[in-house]
């Protein structure tokens, strides 16, 4: 009988260690079974063909503390305002790199800092806005929300304006923190884990959304004046059908330059929501905008330059694929991105060849360079909050940069440099205040009238 039992038992145990195993190859087998990502593209030596000069650098608390939050540093009144996860903001001199005061909110901060009208502003996981005197870091006002945040709030009028990750925008009073409207809009199921930072532009807030809907709101009432849809998701499941706008859109000269995941990269007239252009790039990084040509980073690490009017590609450089490239920016002549192992590329603009690499950190670089009085300001997710300038050298005499990368494989590019733009090929546009009115004529030699000329007169979809 004992032996009967011991039988059984060790049946038992064999059984429970062998649905283990057969759990745990399940579970491997769901998630993919062997880790199938592409590695970063090592990085090539390079002809330093500028001379890059670390201005400051100093380390602000935490970071971001490894949780992949998009922190930006954001300059105001010759101040570098940046936080950390930890629930630390701080007011950097933007020329010595001297702390000029530090607060601790006493909450993880996930969103943020803005700065403008002598306040800085940070959201927080626990769904609350936080103002600051710009001066002292003193607290001027809390306020909940509805969810958590994840974008910069920004303030124009006296009026800060934040946005939640339930598809909410708050409008309060910049004085006390008076809540003056909500306006609401649906989240899908599966998105991406970020929010699109509102921009303000004269009276109006361009806000992205999910479902690659881009809108304009009424700053003083809240009121929906027009809503584009920017690209219309395609694909049996729902990750193949996200199109999410997690880029802040970009505005030069009354046209608005918006990326979505998965979608498209289109230009629209702010007046009316009007697409007057659109690329089939997909971007969740970041772009950025000079006189003639936007710039953005690809899903895959590519990055694109694009005339301004037509959309059409100038240049894309490649050698940077899957090294998880931030957004880009410009200073002088230089495109700058950062990358997951905490380098700064230097592009021309014009060519876009990588000209300089400097390092930050060792820690990955997941915030898109600032940039501000011709200095760059860049902040890795250790803390690191660094800051450069450049000047051109001699190329006959510098020697090539060496590279440091531990990466071995080298990833292949999939996109196409050569493709055109599709000229006001829009998917939908809904509007819900006088969508069906002709726009009014810009004026005469205003922007319009030059991309439309370019555009040899696109129509409305």
């Amino acid at each position: 009988m004992i032996r009967l039992i011991l039988t059984f038992f060790l049946f038992l145990v064999l059984l429970i260690i062998s649905g283990c195993s057969m759990v745990t190859d399940q579970v491997t087998t769901f998630m993919g079974g062997e880790d199938n990502a592409v590695p970063p593209t090592p990085l090539e030596d390079i002809q330093q063909q500028i001379t890059i000069q670390k201005l400051w650098d100093q380390n602000i608390g935490d970071g971001t503390n490894e949780q992949y939050l998009k922190l930006v540093p954001v300059y105001s009144q010759n101040r570098i305002f940046v936080a950390d996860s930890d629930g630390d903001v701080n007011a950097i001199d933007a020329q010595t790199g001297k702390t000029l005061w530090s607060y601790d909110t006493d909450t993880k901060i996930t969103g943020g800092p803005g700065a403008g009208d002598n306040i800085a502003m940070v959201g927080t996981g626990e769904a609350e806005v936080i103002s600051l005197s710009a001066e002292t870091g003193k607290q001027i006002w809390r306020a909940r929300v509805s969810s958590e945040i994840l974008a910069a709030p920004v303030v124009s009028g006296r009026i800060v304006v934040v946005r939640t990750i339930d598809g909410k925008l708050f409008g309060f009073n910049a004085d006390d923190g008076k809540r003056l409207w909500v306006y609401d809009r649906t989240v899908p199921t599966l998105t991406l884990r970020g929010t699109s930072a509102p921009v303000i532009a004269g009276d109006y807030v361009i806000a992205g959304f999910d479902e690659g809907r881009l809108a304009a709101i009424e700053l003083f009432t809240g009121k929906l004046v027009w809503e584009t849809r920017i690209a219309l998701g395609s694909g049996r499941s729902e990750l193949e059908r996200m199109v999410d706008i997690d880029a802040e859109p970009v505005i030069v000269d009354d046209v608005i330059y918006v990326a979505t995941f998965q979608g498209r990269v289109a230009a629209l007239a702010l007046d009316s929501g009007r697409i007057l252009w659109t690329r089939d790039i997909s971007s969740y990084a970041g772009l950025c905008a000079d006189d003639s040509a936007i710039y953005i980073t690809g899903d895959n690490s590519e990055i694109w330059s694009l005339d301004r009017f037509t959309g059409n590609s100038i240049w894309m450089q490649d050698k940077l694929q899957a090294r998880a490239v931030t957004g880009p920016d410009i200073i002088g002549n230089m495109i700058v991105v950062g990358d997951i192992e905490g380098y700064l590329h230097w592009l021309d603009k014009e060519t876009g060849e990588i000209v300089g690499r400097n390092r930050v950190s060792n820690n990955m670089i997941i915030t898109p360079p600032v940039t501000a009085s011709d200095i760059l300001y860049s902040y890795a997710s250790d803390g690191t909050l660094g800051a450069f300038s450049y000047s051109a050298i001699n190329t006959d005499v510098s020697p090539p940069i060496q590279a440091e990368s531990k990466t071995e494989d080298t990833a292949q590019t999939q996109s196409n440099p050569d493709s055109e733009a599709e000229v006001a090929s829009t998917p939908e546009a809904d509007t819900e205040a006088d969508t069906e009115a002709d726009p009014e004529e810009p004026e005469e030699g205003s922007i319009l009238d030059k991309l439309l000329e370019k555009l040899g007169g696109g129509e409305d979809d």
